[in-house]
């Protein structure tokens, strides 16, 4: 099948802040220098912002370096996060940690609630201004390689194909994006970045990445309990003290807030259910007060990385680069990653316009490491390398011991502690784990996973490939089901995986595919690794508004 091809001397796979900061600072620089450089981006969303699904706290830092007027532009960030809360939450009760015994990473004087969606889609319009082909509705499906084994663009998704894989009436082959340089941004366990960590053997010499989900809702509430840029995170209840979790509630503007909650992968019990262990988190008494006389108007999920520097593969190949969380660049002690998408964005974009000047392609653009190592983004996130290990051995201990490497040694303790196991290859076997007794949603204050979903906008064309793909069709029932208990049914925020006919004695799983939010989870912590998401056709999957 021949496709159409574009070329471009640069291809950004990705509509996100590392993305979008990637494809502004090479145009910014273009035009500085009177120089002239095409300049591609597409996303698989529908719009720019429709997958894009943060907390968030925003640090200005980086936009302040990319877009220095950004306040005079316009940007949405109208929140500046006016009270800082730490909560250690009981069952019933909270301990609020004063501020002063806080290591500076809990601290967000100077930051800002916002959408990262809006952000984003702020971002997408200062980007076509400066002339950048932004193609929304595009997935990026493979990556096309040269005769000599260099990244030189990739193919985007035919459109069209019926279930069984074939041309459907409807039928578009995709097309393909050529450039002098790709740059990868596809968020985290980007299915593409996947591809080239294996192919390139960028993950040689790191730890392996470790991850959270973090589920979010957007409700508006009651106008008297509402206050502008308090922002309020908790550890605690309702996790285990030996299960890395926690939770957030952030007051945005129009008496809206976002309350989330994160649990790492990395947890044992094949029993958790991170999307149950947030519902029961909204009926804490410091968290249910704010949201009793709300509404909830939106919901949706996505994994992040939290392996810091430790986990950080090689960020350049020939031909390419990977930013953002693509990458794995998000600060976890910091609960943040859009000032450090951007920046890495920022960095590559140099490294790659100094290479075009030089009438360089599709070498690697070994500048962009050696800038990232010289940079305050280096060196925020090798502050906060021991976080993520302290507390994977417990709240309490990872509290202590991490407020020691912050207070006392400023980040810089003489030692580093390393991620040994895969999130995947940490759950137990079913039979020797406490099973979890969730209560039932009450429809107020918690929600059943259907009617979430329903508040995701998520959609997909039902007669078209499954773009969760199994490698193996018979590990579901004998591997994951016999011995786990089938966790994919809890681990996914969607209810994507069923096991049906157990009581037959021939259960079967049932993959519901148009449910998908894109939050990656399955492809992350499925215990034998036989799960393997793609993109769907372009423009499906969930549409996120002010999330």
């Amino acid at each position: 099948m021949e496709r159409e091809a574009m070329e471009f001397d640069v291809v950004i796979v990705g509509g996100g802040p590392s993305g979008l900061a990637s494809a502004i600072r090479l145009k910014q620089l273009a035009t500085e220098k009177g120089s002239d450089i095409s300049v591609c981006l597409i996303e698989k969303g529908a719009e720019i912002g429709a997958h894009i699904l943060s907390g968030a706290v925003m640090d200005p830092r980086a936009l302040n370096e990319l877009l220095p007027n950004w306040q005079a532009e316009g940007a949405p960030l109208n929140a500046p996060v006016s009270e800082d809360r730490f909560l250690i939450l009981s069952e019933t009760g909270a301990t609020k940690v004063p501020n002063a015994l806080l290591p500076g990473c809990f601290h967000n004087e100077g930051n800002f609630v916002i959408s990262l969606g809006n952000v984003c889609r702020w971002l997408g319009e200062r980007a076509e201004a400066l002339g950048i082909e932004i193609y929304p509705g595009f997935a990026g499906a493979e990556v096309l390689f040269d005769e000599n084994g260099a990244v030189k663009g990739v193919a985007t998704g035919d459109m069209g194909r019926l279930h069984d894989g074939s041309e459907g009436p409807n039928f578009q082959p995709g097309m393909e994006l050529h450039g002098k340089y790709t740059f990868f941004a596809e968020g985290c366990r980007g299915h593409l970045g996947k591809a080239l960590m294996e192919r390139f053997q960028l993950n040689a010499g790191a730890d392996p990445q470790t991850y959270g989900i973090g589920i979010k809702e957007l409700w508006d509430i009651d106008p008297a309990k509402h206050q502008l840029g308090l922002v309020v995170h908790s550890g605690g209840w309702p996790m285990q003290p030996d299960t890395y979790g926690g939770g957030f509630l952030y007051h945005l503007e129009n008496n809206q807030v976002a309350v989330g909650f994160v649990v790492g992968l990395g947890y044992e019990n094949p029993h958790l259910s991170p999307y149950e262990e947030f519902q029961r988190y909204k009926t804490h008494p410091e968290i249910r007060k704010f949201l009793e006389g709300g509404k909830r108007v939106a919901y949706g999920a996505r994994a992040l990385t939290a392996g810091g520097v430790q986990s950080l593969p090689k960020l350049v190949f020939p031909g390419g680069v990977l930013v953002g969380d693509d990458a794995g660049f998000l600060n976890a002690a910091r609960i943040k990653g859009s000032h450090t998408a951007i920046k890495s964005g920022m960095l590559a974009a140099e490294a790659c316009f100094d290479a075009l000047t030089a009438e360089r392609e599709r070498d690697e653009l070994v500048a962009y490491p050696e800038a990232y190592k010289n940079s305050w983004l280096y060196d925020e996130l090798y502050k906060a390398r021991n976080f993520k290990p302290w507390m994977a051995k417990g709240l309490k201990l990872g509290s202590i011991m991490f407020g020691i490497d912050q207070i006392v040694f400023g980040g810089k303790a003489p030692w580093t502690l390393r991620h040994k196991t895969p999130d995947h290859a940490k759950l137990k076997p079913a039979a020797d784990c406490p099973k979890i007794d969730y209560p039932k949603p009450d429809g107020v204050i918690t929600f059943d996973r259907l009617s979430s979903v329903f508040l995701s906008s998520t959609n997909h064309e039902e007669d078209q490939p499954c773009h969760l793909q199994l490698k193996d069709a018979a590990i579901p029932i004998k591997v994951n089901l016999a011995t786990y208990d089938a966790p994919e049914q809890r681990f996914c925020p969607a209810g994507v995986y069923e096991i049906l006919d157990q009581e037959e004695g021939q259960p079967r799983l049932q993959i519901n595919a148009q449910n998908c939010v894109h939050c990656k989870t399955c492809d992350i912590k499925d215990p034998t690794q036989n799960i393997n998401w793609v993109v769907p056709q372009g423009g499906e999957g969930p549409t996120y508004p002010n999330m």
